[in-house]
């Protein structure tokens, strides 16, 4: 056996490495993309192990990985070399795939990895616009069971790089890929965390669906100016914004997070990673508000009414019924959410009912009775003298003393 022969059998076990199921939002969120048949941008900086974290998804997914380096190659090689035949003027002249690209068709399946994405001159890049978006390279495309990952680094640590084009951009989930120092330590022990699949609730598919587009299709309608943003700056418009296309994106992903149970820090990562961090935050905070209780619900039967726990949702919820009655005012409905207002109070944090009930002081028109929950809530809130400013009465006098 040769030095070179053991040098061989001492690299092999250093390559030996195990894998073990643990907790990691970054890869989470990666496979639950890939599980969505989306094309994903890994942004890191050199060296944070984007490449690594590739094969060992494709291995993990027993996934055949085809490795393309974005920047090396020409727009022709994405749309296509024009190949002269026997007669161009009747057959035309067709766009031949490159082989990587036939290999993947052949496989029927695999993992294609665009690297340095950053480092692609603008030509390259709009030559892969149809690549990522249609799954064409010149005449071909790509079988289903072929997934786009792609990565960069940012332009400020890229070798001669370039800031990504807004049509690219806005195809794409974008990842921060972020080192973990448990994970590198661990990894380099020998044990990566495992990359797997996620699994799907074939019993709640229909209702991901439905819940995933009343929350999209309700954040659009409240914020139409949402729909579509172009950035100002090339910076920002080179990473994720909204548009009808990454609302898109948004909304199956929401569909396959809430079909495989995925956490809401994975579903966080994913979403801002598509329509941009303030869209994305709206979303989040409309998701938690898309199983809040029906405020005409509410004031239909305030006795019964369950609210939230948590302070922000029941501060919705609040503000909701008093919207409600000021959207349709009459004196039953602003007794009831008087008395809903109430109950927050024996239920819950006090401070929270102060905004919403001198809002709906304020609502009261003059014909209209002071209920006896504003009583219960005098000693919280100076809003008995707003609610009665002009009734007099024993009960509303002992009110505004507690409330003084």
């Amino acid at each position: 056996m040769t030095e070179l022969d053991i040098a061989g059998r001492l690299l092999a076990l250093l390559r030996e490495t195990g894998t073990e199921p643990r907790p990691d939002m970054q890869l989470e969120a990666l496979t639950l993309a890939v599980a969505a048949d989306l094309p994903v941008l890994l942004w890191g900086e050199p060296g944070i192990g984007k490449t690594a974290a590739l094969t060992q998804l494709a291995e993990a997914l027993d996934l055949p990985l085809t490795t393309v380096i974005a920047s090396v190659h020409e727009p022709s090689d994405f749309s296509g070399l024009p190949v002269v035949g026997d007669d161009p003027a009747r057959q035309g002249v067709p766009m031949a795939p490159p082989d990587w690209a036939v290999r993947l068709v052949r496989a029927g399946r695999g993992l294609l990895f665009l690297d340095e994405l950053s480092t692609a001159p603008p030509a390259v890049q709009a030559a892969l616009l149809r690549l990522v978006l249609e799954r064409r390279i010149g005449a071909l495309k790509l079988p289903p069971g072929v997934r786009i990952v792609a990565a960069a680094n940012p332009r400020s640590s890229a070798a001669d790089g370039w800031e990504l084009s807004p049509p690219l951009a806005n195809r794409l989930v974008h990842l921060q890929w972020l080192h973990d120092h448990e994970v590198v330590v661990r990894g380099l022990g020998g044990t990566w965390p495992r990359a797997t699949l996620p699994r799907l609730d074939p019993e709640q598919l229909p209702y991901a669906v439905d819940f995933a587009r009343r929350a999209v299709c309700r954040l659009l309608t409240a914020r139409p100016d949402l729909v579509h943003q172009l950035p100002k700056s090339e910076a920002r418009r080179g990473g994720p914004w909204p548009s009808p296309r990454s609302w898109e994106m948004s909304l199956h992903l929401i569909a396959f997070a809430t079909a495989a149970g995925a956490s809401r820090d994975v579903l966080s990562l994913l979403v801002r990673g598509t329509v941009g961090d303030g869209p994305g935050l709206e979303l989040l905070a409309g998701l938690d508000r898309m199983d809040l209780p029906d405020p005409e619900d509410l004031l239909a039967d305030p006795d019964a009414a369950e609210l939230p726990e948590r302070g922000d949702l029941r501060q919705a919820v609040l503000d909701g019924i008093v919207a409600a009655v000021r959207a349709r005012p009459d004196q039953a409905r602003w007794d009831a959410a008087w008395q809903v207002l109430a109950r927050a109070v024996e239920t819950g944090a006090p401070d929270l009912v102060v905004v919403p009930a001198n809002t709906l002081a304020a609502l009261r028109r003059t014909e209209w009775d002071v209920p006896e929950s504003v009583e219960r809530l005098a000693g919280l809130v100076s809003v008995s003298r707003r609610a009665d400013d002009a009734r007099t009465g024993a009960r509303v006098g002992a009110a505004a003393a507690v409330a003084r």
